[in-house]
């Protein structure tokens, strides 16, 4: 295992493509293990939704890509897993 193994992203849609259509095609991208979305607000016109992305050695430049392609946009990466194991974050009394 290397490279980047989960990215979260925070993205502005809008509804269409479906959200099912963007889950099916980020699935078929090279490396792509599994894709979660969920959807945080819906508005008239779109949708923010997050979407966690796991596998072995993503391709961020062509996952925002495809996401740009489908009409997203990426408001922010909200966490990025690297390396050889999946380390979680931990929260801790300041938290």
């Amino acid at each position: 295992m290397k490279g980047l193994r989960r990215l979260v992203l925070d993205v502005l849609k809008p509804h269409e493509p479906r959200t099912t259509v963007f889950a099916l095609r980020l699935s078929e991208l090279n490396n792509v293990d599994g894709v979660n979305i969920h959807l945080s607000e819906i508005d008239q016109a779109t949708e923010n939704i997050k979407i966690t992305i796991l596998g072995n050695d993503l391709d961020f430049d062509e996952i925002k890509r495809l996401i740009e392609d489908l009409g997203g946009v990426i408001h922010s990466i909200d966490e990025v897993v690297a390396g050889k194991i999946v380390v979680e974050s931990v929260r801790t009394e300041q938290d």
